[in-house]
C-alpha cells in the first residue's frame, strides 16, 4: 500500500512504512485520518529533505488503498456494546462517509445491534459540532443528560459531545492527559463501561 500511494502522485518513493508510523504524533485520528496521515508524510518529508510532495495527497493515495473490511473489535468493545444496549438505545456518530463507515459495521456484524448511525460527512457539519449529536439524540429518542457519548477524540468526541449537551466517557490512549477538555469519565479500557452505565441507570 505505501509504494501504491506513492505512485498513485507520480512521485518517487521516500522512507518505509515503518518510518511514516515513527513520524505519526499521538494515537489515530478517525475523525481526520488523513489529515492525521498527511502531517506524518510531512514530517518524513522534511526528514529526507523532499519538497515536491503534497503530504495530504499522499495521505489520500495511501487511504484509497486501504480495505475498509479488514477490520476487527477494540479490545472489550463487544461486551461494551452489549452491555450499552441492556441499558437502552445504542447509536453511534462517525465523520466518516457512509460508502466506507457502512462496510465497517458490517464486517463487525454490529450493523443490526445498532438503533442509529449518524454519518456526519453526509451532513452540513461535523463532529465536533453539535449537529451529528443532536440528530443522533433525536433518532434514539434520547434526551442528552440521560445519554453517555463514548470516544477516544477530545477534539472531535470529547468536545462535540459536550457541545451537544452530552456527558462523555473518553477512551484514553496510553497515558495521555485530557487537559484542556474534561471528559466527565476517563477510561483506559471499553472493559470499564459496563460499571460506569450501570451507574447512570
Amino acid at each position: 500500500m505505501y509504494a501504491e500511494a506513492f505512485e498513485h502522485v507520480d512521485v518517487t518513493p521516500f522512507g518505509e512504512p515503518a518510518d511514516l508510523w515513527a513520524a505519526l504524533d499521538g494515537p489515530p485520528d478517525h475523525d481526520d485520518w488523513t489529515g492525521y496521515i498527511g502531517a506524518g508524510f510531512a514530517r518524513l518529508a522534511a526528514q529526507h529533505g523532499r519538497t515536491d510532495v503534497d503530504p495530504l495527497a499522499l495521505a489520500a493515495a495511501l487511504r484509497a488503498s486501504v480495505d475498509d473490511a479488514a477490520v476487527e473489535f477494540t479490545e472489550g468493545a463487544s461486551a461494551a456494546l452489549d452491555s450499552a444496549a441492556s441499558c437502552g438505545a445504542v447509536g453511534l456518530v462517525t465523520n466518516g462517509p457512509s460508502e466506507r463507515q457502512a462496510s465497517k459495521l458490517h464486517s463487525l456484524g454490529v450493523a443490526d445491534r445498532l438503533d442509529s448511525v449518524v454519518y456526519a460527512d453526509d451532513l452540513d457539519r461535523k463532529k465536533p459540532h453539535a449537529l451529528p449529536f443532536r440528530r443522533a439524540l433525536a433518532e434514539l429518542g434520547v434526551s442528552a443528560e440521560r445519554a453517555l457519548y463514548v470516544g477516544n477524540s477530545l477534539a472531535y468526541d470529547v468536545a462535540g459531545a459536550q457541545n451537544a449537551g452530552l456527558p462523555v466517557a473518553w477512551l484514553r490512549a496510553e497515558d495521555r492527559t485530557a487537559a484542556p477538555y474534561d471528559p466527565e469519565y476517563v477510561i483506559d479500557s471499553l472493559s470499564e463501561l459496563p460499571a460506569i452505565l450501570e451507574g447512570k441507570r
